[in-house]
């Protein structure tokens, strides 16, 4: 595991730039996870929300920034990438292994023998273990996700649309452990265009828009500075531009 310094922010992007082409997607975009917190990253589509993931992720490489983990500067390393769960909103796995073996896969490709497989439980993912993943509905496979991003305990949480296609049951217990994870410490970036999740789950919204950060505190500022006390309603406010 890739430790996490407890002197430094789990995550900082300082001035970040990202272009595809002529299009610019991240246009100097600064923020600073801390440890204990969720993040809420809200933005309209094609506000940059994916590629500031896939930059931290190392799926994307900034045209210019710099993204720290721990306080040391990623720049194309790898290492640091055993420090982050990352649950994509469609996660993608090889249609003709098992659950049981994609868990089993992935343990031993992080060196790992003792993962917790506690969401597998909360997950009630037990008879679905030994099927092929291509016989497993939208759902079952989110369920799947989440065991494989919360299994190594990481101090760093990447969380997409996380409760996309949960039944109930799993989407209140996974949320239940999202919450435990943050009193352990863990810095989480949480998207979802379920703004009840946001509010339940969250202590600060980041809002996104044409590659910038327009908006970086926490749910009550944000309600202050827009006058409406649901999230949802604030965020179209600052949409509009009529936030104060």
């Amino acid at each position: 595991m890739y430790l996490v310094s407890e002197h430094n922010p789990p995550v900082e992007l300082l001035d970040v730039h990202k272009s595809f082409g002529s299009l610019s997607v991240l246009a100097g975009v600064d923020l600073v996870l801390r440890s204990g917190e969720v993040t809420a990253v809200v933005g309209p589509n094609g506000a940059g929300k994916t590629t500031l993931i896939k930059c931290l992720l190392g799926l994307n490489r900034p045209d210019s920034g710099t993204i720290r983990v721990g306080g040391k500067n990623i720049d194309g390393r790898v290492l640091y990438r055993s420090a982050i769960g990352y649950m994509p909103q469609h996660p993608d796995f090889p249609d003709n292994l098992t659950a049981r073996e994609i868990i089993a896969l992935i343990s031993r490709l992080r060196g790992s023998e003792n993962p917790d497989l506690s969401m597998q439980r909360l997950m009630e993912l037990d008879r679905e273990m030994d099927k092929p993943v291509r016989t497993l509905s939208g759902g079952t496979r989110q369920k799947l996700s989440a065991v494989l991003a919360f299994m190594f305990t990481p101090p760093i949480l990447v969380l997409d649309e996380p409760t996309a296609g949960l039944d109930p049951i799993a989407s209140a217990a996974l949320k239940d452990h999202i919450l435990a994870e943050k009193e352990r410490g863990a810095s989480m970036i949480l998207t979802s265009h379920v703004m009840a999740d946001l509010e339940e789950l969250s202590d600060r919204v980041v809002f996104l828009l044409d590659g910038r950060v327009r908006f970086d505190g926490t749910l009550d500022a944000i309600r202050t500075q827009t006058g409406e006390q649901k999230l949802e309603r604030a965020i179209a406010r600052m949409l509009r531009g009529e936030a104060a």
